[in-house]
């Protein structure tokens, strides 16, 4: 039997992706965002939600543009770091020792350490309440030329994401490999599994 916990954000788990962005100043800020994912296939769609109190939020609507620098398991310190700290009140890529990549395709920077990129140009802007909704369409994808695996994507176990965990506010790895899509799906007939 299951058991209410009442209305929670428990869809786990959630990304933990690093959102740049250029302030007014033109200076490059960083911020990690677990409110997001794909939104669409065709155009090729990325959303985050972002807080209006955030730093970020002011420099996407300006901008039109923001990215996504996803993390290896190897960075989580960086990663909880920018997320706890205001762009406003220092550089976060120098303390995490990080260079930022100005964009050549959307004007936002990228985390140049990294071991995956997501360039978006902002298609809209959905108010919900406490976040808002960006909707990026996705530009380029940049990875790290060792992580390319089949058929030239990255590779998920040398990309290592971070996941989190928002009941237990704790980071997590990758785990094992479970099955092809669109072909475990194959052991399960009208009549059962086989």
């Amino acid at each position: 039997m299951k058991q209410s916990i009442g209305a929670k954000t428990l869809a786990t788990p959630t990304p933990v992706w690093l959102v740049g962005t250029y302030d007014e100043a033109d200076t490059p800020n960083i911020m990690t965002a677990a409110w997001g994912g794909i939104c669409c296939s065709q155009p090729p769609c990325l959303a985050v939600s972002l807080r209006k109190a955030t730093y970020s939020h002011a420099a996407i609507v300006a901008r039109k543009a923001f990215t996504v620098s996803i993390p290896s398991q190897a960075q989580v310190a960086q990663a909880d770091y920018v997320g706890t700290v205001s762009g406003r009140d220092g550089d976060k890529f120098a303390a995490c020792g990080w260079t930022a990549v100005r964009s050549d395709l959307v004007d936002a920077p990228y985390v140049d350490e990294v071991p995956l990129v997501v360039e978006c140009r902002l298609l809209h802007i959905h108010e919900l309440g406490l976040h808002t909704q960006f909707v990026g369409e996705i530009v380029d994808v940049k990875a790290d030329e060792a992580l390319i695996g089949a058929k030239g994507y990255p590779d998920i176990t040398k990309v290592r994401p971070i996941i989190w965990d928002t009941a237990h506010m704790g980071y997590y790895g990758l785990g094992e490999f479970l099955g092809k899509a669109w072909e475990i799906g194959k052991t399960i007939t009208t009549e059962g599994m086989k």
